[in-house]
């Protein structure tokens, strides 16, 4: 069995993530295509993620890739977790991911409606059919609405449902937002430009017909499955099951078929534990000159494995919030070695976790001069807070 250490997959990061300063792309759909796609909870994720990997990069690059030449689309997929994907990998996703989601979310949302007490038993069924109908026809006619244009629309989408009943998180939700949802899940509705700047989280929505010009093309499971395990092997290999199976959200048994339908390859890592390669992708990666990069909360790099000591350390603790978001990274080489945080001033400390050594050092300010420069006014808030971020003063 083929040996693919700690320093060979360091170097993969470098080159295949495009961040390497002779591995950056030439356009963020070069990076979201490379990298199955780009994280996009927070919305500044995209962006910076984009900025980190891709020479000459500007804000309105990915906008107009995202808006105008709609290369680009927010899809909710992998871990029911908002991604920004190039079109061509949409219908993998969905039918890999995203189909699956939807039937778990059309039951919760059943059950919120009659909670709420709007319809009883089998009629939250054909309320909910109702409220659908009712909501495409709002779209199709408004163009681009936001949830609360919707809601203003049809007074039937403005009933309230509770969420986390019982609990100190509980509040109330528009249904509209949660309909809105569900026919995204369902490739109905697509989310189209922000309403305000490109860090705002307040989505417009169009028809999926309207955006991209077309429905959604439906695949079978085992087929989008495979297809997207091959994705992450380009991106992510050599990767443990444990690591695909995290990744993706899939049972075992799916994650199982889906790397014996790529052919899978074997390979022993250095923490004795057996990953998975592509066939014919075992050979060594040149080592690429060294490099540093600031990369944002939830970047997919960060959060491309589940296993993650080989180049995360013992920083765990500091950079990840309890429910496993990862905060803003400080890396070289292919390994984290400290976080960042923008204050409200626009500064931008970081902190490293272990000695890097002056070189190190002296780089990771060269970038954080960089980046400061870059954002100018911009002020980025990650949606999850960190121990490190908040003791930085983010």
């Amino acid at each position: 069995m083929r040996r693919i250490g700690t320093e060979e997959r360091r170097a993969r990061i470098g080159v295949r993530h495009h961040l390497a300063r002779r591995s950056l792309a030439g356009t963020p759909v070069k990076v979201a295509g490379d990298l199955a796609g780009l994280h996009a909870t927070d919305p500044a994720t995209v962006y910076l993620s984009a900025r980190a990997r891709t020479r000459g990069f500007q804000a309105e690059d990915l906008s107009r890739a995202l808006y105008d030449d709609r290369a680009l689309v927010r899809f909710l997929g992998m871990r029911r977790t908002m991604f920004t994907i190039p079109v061509d990998l949409v219908p993998v996703v969905h039918a890999a991911c995203t189909r699956s989601i939807a039937r778990t979310e059309r039951r919760r949302l059943l059950q919120l409606i009659e909670r709420a007490g709007i319809a009883p038993g089998p009629g939250a069924v054909r309320w909910l059919r109702r409220a659908e109908a009712s909501a495409l026809r709002c779209v199709e006619s408004l163009g681009e609405p936001t949830a609360a244009e919707l809601a203003a629309c049809d007074p039937t989408l403005a009933a309230k449902l509770l969420l986390a009943e019982g609990t100190p998180w509980a509040a109330q939700q528009s249904v509209s937002t949660r309909v809105l949802f569900q026919l995204a899940a369902e490739g109905h509705l697509v989310r189209a430009r922000p309403k305000g700047s490109w860090v705002s989280g307040q989505v417009r929505w169009a028809t999926t017909e309207r955006w991209l010009g077309g429905p959604i093309q439906e695949l079978p499971t085992e087929e989008a499955q495979a297809e997207l395990a091959r994705r992450w092997l380009r991106a992510f290999g050599p990767g443990t099951m444990a690591d695909l199976r995290w990744w993706t959200g899939w049972a075992v048994a799916a994650t199982r078929s889906a790397l014996a339908a790529v052919g899978a390859v074997e390979v022993e890592l250095d923490d004795g534990e057996v990953g998975f390669v592509l066939p014919g992708d075992d050979a060594p990666t040149p080592l690429p000159e060294p490099w540093v990069a600031l990369l944002p909360a939830l970047d997919p790099t960060t959060m491309g494995w589940k296993q993650r000591a080989w180049y995360l350390g013992p920083h765990g603790s500091a950079l990840f919030d309890r429910n496993g978001n990862a905060g803003p990274t400080v890396w070289s080489n292919g390994r984290v070695i400290g976080g960042w945080v923008q204050r409200r001033s626009g500064e931008i400390l970081w902190r490293s976790l272990e000695g890097p050594g002056a070189a190190v050092g002296k780089a990771v300010e060269r970038e954080v001069g960089r980046l400061r420069d870059w954002l100018g006014d911009v002020r980025v808030t990650p949606r999850f807070h960190t121990p490190l971020e908040l003791e930085l003063g983010g």
